[in-house]
Protein backbone atom coordinates (compact mmCIF):
# COMPACT_ATOMS: atom_id res chain seq x y z
CA UNK A 1 0.00 0.00 0.00
CA UNK A 2 1.15 3.48 -0.78
CA UNK A 3 1.72 5.21 2.55
CA UNK A 4 2.17 8.96 2.85
CA UNK A 5 2.73 11.25 5.75
CA UNK A 6 0.56 14.33 5.87
CA UNK A 7 0.02 17.36 8.00
CA UNK A 8 -3.34 17.61 9.71
CA UNK A 9 -4.87 21.05 9.24
CA UNK A 10 -8.46 21.78 10.21
CA UNK A 11 -9.30 18.08 10.19
CA UNK A 12 -8.04 17.57 6.63
CA UNK A 13 -4.82 16.01 5.42
CA UNK A 14 -2.34 18.01 3.36
CA UNK A 15 0.69 16.62 1.54
CA UNK A 16 3.64 18.51 0.09
CA UNK A 17 1.64 21.72 -0.07
CA UNK A 18 -1.15 20.10 -2.11
CA UNK A 19 -4.67 19.53 -0.84
CA UNK A 20 -5.47 15.83 -0.57
CA UNK A 21 -8.92 15.92 1.03
CA UNK A 22 -11.88 17.57 -0.65
CA UNK A 23 -12.23 21.09 0.67
CA UNK A 24 -13.59 22.82 -2.44
CA UNK A 25 -17.14 21.50 -2.69
CA UNK A 26 -19.40 20.56 0.24
CA UNK A 27 -22.46 19.88 -1.94
CA UNK A 28 -23.33 16.25 -2.68
CA UNK A 29 -25.81 17.34 -5.37
CA UNK A 30 -23.23 19.54 -7.09
CA UNK A 31 -20.70 16.69 -6.97
CA UNK A 32 -23.13 14.35 -8.72
CA UNK A 33 -23.81 16.91 -11.46
CA UNK A 34 -20.10 17.54 -12.05
CA UNK A 35 -19.40 13.81 -12.29
CA UNK A 36 -22.17 13.27 -14.80
CA UNK A 37 -21.34 16.28 -16.97
CA UNK A 38 -17.57 16.70 -16.64
CA UNK A 39 -16.13 13.30 -15.71
CA UNK A 40 -18.35 10.56 -17.16
CA UNK A 41 -19.71 12.46 -20.16
CA UNK A 42 -17.79 10.21 -22.57
CA UNK A 43 -17.63 7.08 -20.40
CA UNK A 44 -21.18 6.45 -19.22
CA UNK A 45 -20.73 3.05 -17.62
CA UNK A 46 -21.75 1.88 -14.15
CA UNK A 47 -19.12 0.58 -11.75
CA UNK A 48 -20.56 -2.81 -10.79
CA UNK A 49 -22.48 -4.06 -13.81
CA UNK A 50 -21.04 -2.13 -16.75
CA UNK A 51 -24.47 -0.78 -17.70
CA UNK A 52 -24.62 2.26 -19.95
CA UNK A 53 -26.60 5.37 -19.06
CA UNK A 54 -27.52 8.57 -20.85
CA UNK A 55 -27.48 12.25 -19.91
CA UNK A 56 -31.02 11.90 -18.54
CA UNK A 57 -29.91 9.19 -16.08
CA UNK A 58 -31.69 6.40 -17.99
CA UNK A 59 -30.04 2.98 -17.69
CA UNK A 60 -29.53 0.50 -20.52
CA UNK A 61 -28.81 -2.70 -18.59
CA UNK A 62 -26.32 -5.26 -19.87
CA UNK A 63 -27.72 -8.34 -21.57
CA UNK A 64 -28.90 -10.81 -18.95
CA UNK A 65 -29.26 -8.30 -16.10
CA UNK A 66 -32.26 -9.00 -13.88
CA UNK A 67 -33.63 -7.85 -10.56
CA UNK A 68 -36.82 -8.58 -8.66
CA UNK A 69 -36.33 -5.76 -6.14
CA UNK A 70 -36.27 -1.97 -6.57
CA UNK A 71 -37.42 -2.46 -10.16
CA UNK A 72 -38.11 1.24 -10.77
CA UNK A 73 -34.65 2.19 -9.50
CA UNK A 74 -33.14 -0.35 -11.91
CA UNK A 75 -34.05 2.02 -14.72
CA UNK A 76 -32.04 4.95 -13.36
CA UNK A 77 -28.40 5.64 -12.60
CA UNK A 78 -27.52 6.69 -9.05
CA UNK A 79 -24.25 7.88 -7.56
CA UNK A 80 -22.95 5.33 -5.09
CA UNK A 81 -20.64 6.01 -2.16
CA UNK A 82 -18.24 3.08 -2.57
CA UNK A 83 -17.19 3.68 1.04
CA UNK A 84 -20.74 4.05 2.41
CA UNK A 85 -21.65 7.40 3.94
CA UNK A 86 -22.67 5.61 7.12
CA UNK A 87 -19.20 4.08 7.48
CA UNK A 88 -17.63 7.50 7.93
CA UNK A 89 -20.78 9.29 9.09
CA UNK A 90 -20.90 7.32 12.34
CA UNK A 91 -17.71 9.12 13.38
CA UNK A 92 -19.71 12.35 13.69
CA UNK A 93 -21.71 13.02 16.85
CA UNK A 94 -24.52 14.57 14.80
CA UNK A 95 -25.00 11.21 13.05
CA UNK A 96 -24.88 9.16 16.24
CA UNK A 97 -26.63 11.44 18.69
CA UNK A 98 -28.25 14.27 16.75
CA UNK A 99 -27.97 17.98 17.48
CA UNK A 100 -30.10 20.60 19.17
CA UNK A 101 -30.85 22.18 15.80
CA UNK A 102 -31.83 18.88 14.15
CA UNK A 103 -35.57 19.22 14.67
CA UNK A 104 -38.18 18.77 11.96
CA UNK A 105 -41.23 20.93 11.26
CA UNK A 106 -43.27 18.90 13.75
CA UNK A 107 -40.75 19.48 16.53
CA UNK A 108 -39.35 15.95 16.40
CA UNK A 109 -35.60 15.53 16.82
CA UNK A 110 -33.67 13.55 14.23
CA UNK A 111 -30.13 12.25 13.79
CA UNK A 112 -28.22 10.21 11.22
CA UNK A 113 -27.19 11.36 7.77
CA UNK A 114 -29.71 14.19 7.58
CA UNK A 115 -28.48 15.78 10.81
CA UNK A 116 -24.78 15.33 9.99
CA UNK A 117 -25.33 16.93 6.59
CA UNK A 118 -27.20 19.85 8.14
CA UNK A 119 -24.81 20.63 10.98
CA UNK A 120 -21.28 19.46 10.13
CA UNK A 121 -19.31 20.97 7.24
CA UNK A 122 -16.52 18.37 7.52
CA UNK A 123 -19.09 15.63 6.98
CA UNK A 124 -20.47 17.46 3.92
CA UNK A 125 -17.01 17.64 2.35
CA UNK A 126 -16.49 13.90 2.90
CA UNK A 127 -19.94 13.09 1.53
CA UNK A 128 -19.27 15.15 -1.60
CA UNK A 129 -15.78 13.78 -2.31
CA UNK A 130 -16.02 12.70 -5.94
CA UNK A 131 -13.22 10.14 -5.66
CA UNK A 132 -15.66 8.07 -3.56
CA UNK A 133 -18.65 8.46 -5.90
CA UNK A 134 -19.36 6.04 -8.76
CA UNK A 135 -22.35 5.52 -11.05
CA UNK A 136 -24.43 2.44 -10.28
CA UNK A 137 -27.73 0.95 -11.35
CA UNK A 138 -30.18 2.28 -8.76
CA UNK A 139 -31.41 -1.18 -7.75
CA UNK A 140 -27.85 -2.40 -7.17
CA UNK A 141 -27.06 0.72 -5.13
CA UNK A 142 -30.18 0.11 -3.04
CA UNK A 143 -29.41 -3.54 -2.35
CA UNK A 144 -25.73 -2.99 -1.64
CA UNK A 145 -26.85 -0.51 1.04
CA UNK A 146 -24.02 0.16 3.51
CA UNK A 147 -22.68 -3.41 3.48
CA UNK A 148 -18.95 -4.07 3.66
CA UNK A 149 -17.21 -5.89 0.85
CA UNK A 150 -15.91 -9.42 1.29
CA UNK A 151 -15.66 -12.67 -0.66
CA UNK A 152 -18.87 -14.72 -0.80
CA UNK A 153 -17.96 -18.19 -2.12
CA UNK A 154 -20.96 -20.27 -3.08
CA UNK A 155 -23.31 -17.29 -3.28
CA UNK A 156 -25.08 -16.58 -6.56
CA UNK A 157 -25.74 -13.12 -7.93
CA UNK A 158 -29.29 -11.76 -7.66
CA UNK A 159 -28.69 -9.67 -10.78
CA UNK A 160 -28.39 -12.34 -13.47
CA UNK A 161 -25.38 -11.67 -15.69
CA UNK A 162 -24.05 -8.95 -13.36
CA UNK A 163 -21.88 -10.74 -10.81
CA UNK A 164 -22.60 -8.41 -7.90
CA UNK A 165 -23.28 -10.72 -4.95
CA UNK A 166 -25.11 -9.66 -1.80
CA UNK A 167 -25.80 -11.95 1.14
CA UNK A 168 -26.17 -11.66 4.91
CA UNK A 169 -25.38 -7.92 4.94
CA UNK A 170 -22.18 -8.41 2.95
CA UNK A 171 -21.33 -7.74 -0.71
CA UNK A 172 -18.87 -9.17 -3.23
CA UNK A 173 -18.32 -6.96 -6.29
CA UNK A 174 -17.52 -8.27 -9.78
CA UNK A 175 -13.86 -8.77 -10.65
CA UNK A 176 -13.93 -5.73 -12.95
CA UNK A 177 -14.76 -3.39 -10.06
CA UNK A 178 -12.48 -4.70 -7.32
CA UNK A 179 -9.37 -2.67 -8.08
CA UNK A 180 -11.25 0.62 -8.26
CA UNK A 181 -13.11 -0.22 -5.06
CA UNK A 182 -9.91 -1.12 -3.24
CA UNK A 183 -8.09 2.06 -4.19
CA UNK A 184 -11.12 4.13 -3.18
CA UNK A 185 -11.16 2.55 0.26
CA UNK A 186 -7.41 3.09 0.63
CA UNK A 187 -7.79 6.72 -0.46
CA UNK A 188 -10.53 7.42 2.08
CA UNK A 189 -8.64 5.63 4.84
CA UNK A 190 -5.45 7.60 4.14
CA UNK A 191 -7.13 10.95 3.58
CA UNK A 192 -9.77 11.43 6.25
CA UNK A 193 -8.92 11.06 9.95
CA UNK A 194 -12.61 10.46 10.66
CA UNK A 195 -12.59 7.23 8.67
CA UNK A 196 -10.62 4.10 9.42
CA UNK A 197 -10.94 0.65 7.92
CA UNK A 198 -10.96 -2.47 10.04
CA UNK A 199 -7.86 -4.64 9.87
CA UNK A 200 -9.74 -7.32 7.96
CA UNK A 201 -11.16 -4.86 5.43
CA UNK A 202 -7.76 -3.23 4.90
CA UNK A 203 -6.15 -6.62 4.22
CA UNK A 204 -8.76 -7.38 1.58
CA UNK A 205 -8.40 -3.97 -0.07
CA UNK A 206 -4.62 -4.22 -0.16
CA UNK A 207 -4.96 -7.64 -1.81
CA UNK A 208 -7.43 -6.37 -4.40
CA UNK A 209 -5.27 -3.31 -5.08
CA UNK A 210 -2.32 -5.55 -5.94
CA UNK A 211 -4.32 -8.16 -7.85
CA UNK A 212 -6.42 -5.84 -10.01
CA UNK A 213 -4.28 -3.04 -11.54
CA UNK A 214 -5.44 0.36 -12.74
CA UNK A 215 -6.86 0.88 -16.20
CA UNK A 216 -6.42 3.87 -18.47
CA UNK A 217 -9.99 4.96 -17.67
CA UNK A 218 -9.44 4.78 -13.91
CA UNK A 219 -6.45 7.09 -14.27
CA UNK A 220 -8.33 9.47 -16.58
CA UNK A 221 -11.24 9.60 -14.12
CA UNK A 222 -8.93 10.58 -11.25
CA UNK A 223 -7.20 13.26 -13.35
CA UNK A 224 -10.55 14.81 -14.21
CA UNK A 225 -11.74 14.79 -10.62
CA UNK A 226 -8.45 16.30 -9.41
CA UNK A 227 -8.95 19.22 -11.81
CA UNK A 228 -12.54 19.80 -10.69
CA UNK A 229 -12.14 19.16 -6.96
CA UNK A 230 -8.69 20.76 -6.74
CA UNK A 231 -7.40 17.96 -4.53
CA UNK A 232 -5.17 14.93 -5.01
CA UNK A 233 -5.68 11.18 -4.94
CA UNK A 234 -2.13 9.97 -4.26
CA UNK A 235 -3.22 6.33 -3.94
CA UNK A 236 -4.51 5.95 -7.49
CA UNK A 237 -2.03 8.42 -8.94
CA UNK A 238 0.92 6.37 -7.68
CA UNK A 239 -0.52 3.18 -9.23
CA UNK A 240 -1.08 5.01 -12.53
CA UNK A 241 2.50 6.32 -12.50
CA UNK A 242 3.86 2.82 -11.89
CA UNK A 243 1.72 1.48 -14.77
CA UNK A 244 3.02 4.21 -17.10
CA UNK A 245 -0.46 5.75 -17.39
CA UNK A 246 0.44 8.99 -15.58
CA UNK A 247 3.58 11.04 -16.14
CA UNK A 248 5.53 11.22 -12.91
CA UNK A 249 6.09 14.62 -11.40
CA UNK A 250 9.65 15.86 -11.63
Amino acid sequence: MNVFKGVLIGGLVLMSGSVVANESNPSFNKAKKMLERQVYQDHRETVYCGASFDANKNITPPIGFTTTKHVKRAKRVEWEHVVPAENFGRAFSEWREGHGQCVDSKGKSFKGRKCAEKMNVEYRYMQADMFNLFPAIGAVNAMRSNYNFTMLPGVNSEFGSCQMKIDNRKAEPPVSARGRIARTYLYMDNTYPKYSMSKQQKQLMNAWDKTYPVSAWECQRVKRIEALQKSKNPITQSRCETAGLWKKSS
